[in-house]
């Protein structure tokens, strides 16, 4: 599967961003890695140039939520994009949050998976969980 990924907004964390390529290539994933500083289009632009199915977007600043909130009105301007999984994880706010709260929010916003201070090998396995869920749901309809 193909996975466009990066760091959003005016996060600059690169080891981390590193570390995802990294896992999602050892996992099969073929990874278009947008890097750091990413605005919320160019995921979705990169995400219909490549033809990618999933787009896990990171932030570790915990400034993502004021660059996230748009994801349901550019999935409405992307209609060739009704089927991309929708992916953030990492510090999805300013100190510790309560994921509680945080999950739910960024999941109306239009995210599909959301991991807030999850490791990353366990989101994604979430991924992996969802993906294979999905492809279940699918056949069985």
């Amino acid at each position: 599967m193909k996975v466009v990924t990066g760091v959003i907004g005016n996060d600059i964390h690169v080891v981390a961003n590193r570390l995802m390529d990294l896992s999602l290539n050892a996992r099969g994933y073929e990874v278009f890695n947008l890097g750091v500083n990413t605005y919320l289009e160019e995921f979705f632009d990169a995400a219909v140039e490549t033809g990618a199915e999933i787009l896990l977007i990171s932030s570790l600043n915990g400034e993502a939520e004021g660059w996230a909130r748009e994801v349901k009105l550019l999935k409405a301007r992307y209609k060739s994009l009704d089927k991309l999984i929708m992916m953030i994880g990492g510090n999805l706010t300013v100190g510790s949050g309560n994921a509680e709260a945080i999950v739910p929010r960024y999941k109306n916003y239009g995210f599909d998976l959301v991991c807030h201070q999850v490791d990353l090998n366990t989101g994604l396995d979430m991924l992996e969980d969802y993906i294979r869920e999905r492809s279940q749901e699918a056949s069985d309809a």
